[in-house]
């Protein structure tokens, strides 16, 4: 454990270095990204009126960072697992997406990062999977700041509250009646995000305590999801019929399967391709 320890923090501290020396060459930073922010807070005190100061320092920067790489590493492949679930059980989403693939990507050629933005089949099954399966099904909890009434119930000031983001997925009166069925075209023409605007698909939560890693987490998912769809054709094991596949919940802070998932995977790409 101590050797991993050192190895993690040898790549977290090769990260900070990278940044810290990108800024030291171009001054002033156009863009910047997440570690950019954590650098520029560093020993700086947060809130300096509350007697209680406290100094984000190196070490804390690295908690942070790793936090984010390992809530995104679980969480993301629980949402691959459910995603390939639900495109085994609707073959013809399946086919869909492997058409959106071979459009935007071609046959010649695995698919890169650059060909995600273009990919808006993918986001829609995303989208749809999230729904049904939000990997975090409380989000993370809040507390109220102050007294307040909504539809009749009165929340008292620091009231802990969670928010049932699975149960919102699957309510008609939000969706429409066939809440239950695997359907990413009622994501088409929509301009519901994966930010929670609307408050009607919620899987990162909304607002500014939305989750940090969101970004980094749908980057793998749409990555990975797209590389299996496009590399390989897929099928169940032993005849079985996609109506009886298990689609248990495993409860936890994270929703994954209750049993693990099993399919063959035959090639759709040329083997020397992929």
């Amino acid at each position: 454990m101590k050797k991993l320890r050192n190895d993690i923090d040898k790549v977290l501290e090769k990260i900070i270095i990278e940044h810290e020396q990108v800024a030291r060459e171009q001054q002033i930073h156009s863009r910047k990204d997440f570690v950019d922010v954590l650098l520029s807070l560093m020993n700086q005190p947060m809130n300096p009126q509350d007697e209680h100061v406290y100094i984000v320092g190196r070490t804390n920067i690295k908690g942070i960072l790793w936090d984010m790489i390992v809530a995104a590493s679980d969480t993301s492949a629980v949402a691959i697992e459910w995603t390939i679930s639900e495109l085994l059980r609707n073959p013809k989403v399946m086919k869909n997406l492997q058409n959106e693939l071979e459009n935007v990507v071609g046959r010649d050629r695995i698919v890169e990062e650059k060909d995600l933005d273009k990919l808006e089949y993918l986001d829609m099954v995303l989208k749809e999977s999230l729904r049904l399966h939000p990997v975090a099904p409380f989000l993370v909890p809040r507390e109220s700041m102050k007294d307040i009434t909504i539809d009749g119930y009165l929340i008292p000031k620091k009231s802990r509250i969670l928010i049932n983001a699975w149960a919102i997925g699957r309510d008609s009166s939000v969706w429409s009646e066939n809440v239950e069925e695997f359907d990413p075209e009622r994501f088409a023409n929509s301009d519901t995000d994966f930010r929670g605007h609307d408050f009607k698909l919620l899987p990162f939560g909304s607002g500014r305590r939305g989750c940090p890693g969101m970004q980094l987490g749908l980057t793998i998912v749409r990555f990975v999801v797209a590389q299996l769809v496009h590399c390989f054709d897929w099928e169940l094991p032993c005849e079985m019929k996609a109506e009886d596949m298990d689609m248990t919940e495993k409860f936890g802070l994270s929703m994954g399967r209750a049993n693990n998932l099993l399919a063959k995977p035959a090639y759709h790409l040329l083997p020397k391709t992929i």
